[in-house]
């Protein structure tokens, strides 16, 4: 039992350092450029949005950045999205509020939008976010300088996430975990390696030329994680994708309630690693020995040694750093043991709705 506490141990500092080299690689932000004022078009998708409609249009409505032009779009709402719209933007022309034509076949809800809301933009540049997205005012202006002189195509990152339900606390804040420990942004931010690569959907902002000659949404149409395969594509086509931290300038609300995360991981989840029952089967065992059975070895410390806490000290130290650097609550840390629990739980979950050919649902459509 000892030298596995020491193996534990041993793994997971080895775990921390490679953490902390790993964010080193997170492109930096650097001063706006003054002369630098292109056309951005921001584009939201909206469906039964009725919750995160108008604070969405009042926040878009305080951004510094003035020349910029905003195109909503009703997809086929079922509550009163449109009205709460069209009421809040009555006296800004900045705004174009477009109603989307009847999903295609085969097509994914969410992509089907962000294509139409892509001809409907006469953008240099081409943010598309979630309506549950909220940004700083100066958000615009600090992202443009990644563009300046076409090094960079598209930049994403995952936002700063408020968690209100438990599930959200457990789940939520753990796709900034996955991202510091997994991901290495080395190769996604600084290499074409299309496979280390990342996005995130509510905060996707692209030079529009480039966008466009790859095929824009189109070329994703059937995905539902298509933040990740259209990131794909662009560095496929040899287009620089730049993954950054935005926490400081970009909020996601992505779930409010317990049912909402897990129909939201539900869906993604087994889709975004591939559908392999054998990354699942690797994930369930490393998160299994390094990120839950710390917690059962730290209680038997009373009755073996305090040293079995030390197991847990590092997995609650590697989570705090990221809940840190991604302005999360720093007490959820303490929780780490039961996210990876509950990270297993909703991974199985979907894999075996996916291998059952079962329909994932989210807002009123099926989705395999």
């Amino acid at each position: 039992m000892e030298q596995l506490v020491l193996l534990l141990s041993g793994f997971l500092l080895l775990s921390l350092i490679g953490m902390l080299v790993n964010g080193l690689f997170f492109p930096r932000f650097q001063k706006p450029i003054p002369d630098f004022t292109p056309l951005v078009s921001i584009l939201v998708p909206m469906r039964d949005e009725e919750r995160n409609v108008i604070p969405l249009i009042q926040n878009l409505q305080k951004l510094s950045y003035a020349n910029v032009e905003y195109v909503l779009l009703d997809d086929h709402s079922s509550d009163s999205t449109l009205a709460l719209a069209q009421a809040q933007t009555r006296h800004d022309n900045r705004f174009r509020l477009i109603e989307g034509v009847p999903l295609e076949k085969g097509w994914a809800g969410k992509v089907h939008a962000c294509h139409q809301l892509s001809e409907n933009a006469s953008g240099d540049f081409l943010l598309f976010l979630d309506a549950d997205a909220r940004l700083q005012p100066d958000t615009i202006e600090n992202f443009l300088p990644f563009f300046e002189q076409g090094k960079v195509q598209l930049v994403t990152g995952f936002p700063r996430f408020p968690v209100t339900s438990w599930l959200s606390k457990l789940l939520v804040p753990m796709q900034h975990f996955v991202i510091w420990l997994h991901l290495p942004l080395a190769l996604a931010n600084y290499s074409s390696y299309k496979q280390a690569s990342a996005a995130h959907g509510a905060f996707m902002f692209f030079e529009r030329n480039a966008y466009l000659s790859v095929g824009g949404h189109r070329a994703v149409w059937d995905s539902i994680v298509e933040d990740v395969h259209l990131a794909k594509v662009m560095k496929q086509h040899g287009f620089a994708v730049n993954l950054v931290n935005p926490t400081s300038y970009v909020t996601c609300h992505m779930y409010e309630t317990n049912e909402e995360v897990w129909s939201g991981f539900l869906k993604n989840i087994y889709i975004g690693i591939g559908r392999s029952p054998w990354i699942v089967a690797g994930l369930t065992i490393f998160y299994s020995i390094f990120y839950f059975l710390p917690l059962p070895l730290a209680l038997l410390a009373p009755f073996y040694g305090y040293w079995y806490i030390l197991p847990l000290l590092l997995v609650w130290i590697q989570k705090l750093y990221v809940d840190l650097q991604t302005k999360q609550k720093a007490f959820l840390c303490l929780l780490m043991p039961l996210s990876a629990l509950a990270f297993m739980v909703i991974m199985h979950a979907s894999m075996w709705k996916s291998l059952k050919k079962e329909h994932y649902l989210w807002k009123g459509r099926a989705y395999k």
